[in-house]
């Protein structure tokens, strides 16, 4: 009766430790199916379009594109797009830290630098510990940060010149040179077209109320052609006087 009953209880166990393994292997398996299923790519994605930007942040872009007009402002760049580690051993841990930081915007030179970044704070601000870091980590790789408003932008010259030094200095020289040469560009060209159709006023009384009543254009000869070059002059710009081409810089 005793050696019944322990065959019963051994196999017991082994149909226990055989349930149990089945069990193991039948998670093992669902495990298995639900990582393939989330590797799968699906046929119909479960995502929407969304916008970059907010309201807010919407209006310092366009304040910035128009300050940084010679300059590539992005969107939202993670840090680690535009920052090397100096230490390869060290990268993946620095990479593993910073990856999930990022600015606003950033400011892009054509050489594909990035020369500054600009924080709008979102609806809870912006924390001092997230902006110290930012600040710290940013002006040790030369690069600006400045934290923008909305509704209290700075100054285009300060943040031009936060951002780009003397060379912001530069292109302002060369902007009010500009436009200021655009500007006499214009009143010469305005100055001309008066001259000129005063003198064809002239021209035309003076056809009019002459005896007999000549036609100018039968004299031939040196009038004749005299009246055809200013006429033709009201039509066309003097390239001699008003270059056609106004572009200041060297053809390239």
């Amino acid at each position: 009766m005793i050696t019944y009953s322990g065959g019963m209880l051994l196999g017991l166990g082994a149909a226990l430790l055989l349930c149990v393994l089945l069990g193991a292997f039948a998670h093992a398996s669902w495990l298995r199916h639900k990582a393939r299923e989330r590797r799968r790519i699906p046929r119909h994605w479960p995502l929407s379009p969304r916008v970059l930007v907010n309201s807010e942040e919407r209006r310092v872009w366009r304040w910035l594109s128009r300050v940084f007009f010679d300059q590539h402002v992005m969107i939202k760049i993670p840090v680690t797009r535009f920052t090397l580690p100096r230490s390869k051993e060290q990268g993946l841990n620095w990479y593993e830290l910073l990856s999930g930081l990022y600015c606003t915007f950033s400011v892009c030179g054509s050489d594909g630098h990035v020369i500054g970044c600009v924080d709008v704070p979102g609806r809870f601000g912006l924390s001092s510990r997230n902006q110290a870091l930012k600040q710290t980590l940013l002006n040790q790789c030369g690069i600006a940060y400045m934290v923008v408003e909305a509704d209290y932008l700075p100054s285009m010259p300060d943040i031009r010149t936060e951002f780009l030094g003397e060379l912001a200095a530069m292109t302002r020289d060369r902007e009010r040179d500009e436009v200021a040469v655009a500007a006499a560009r214009s009143d010469l060209r305005e100055k001309l077209m008066r001259q000129r159709r005063t003198r064809n006023s002239e021209l035309g009384s003076l056809s009019g109320t002459s005896s007999g009543g000549y036609d100018s254009s039968s004299l031939g000869g040196e009038d004749s052609a005299g009246s055809q070059f200013s006429s033709t002059q009201l039509h066309q710009a003097n390239s001699f006087l008003v270059p056609l081409d106004s572009r200041k810089g060297e053809l390239r």
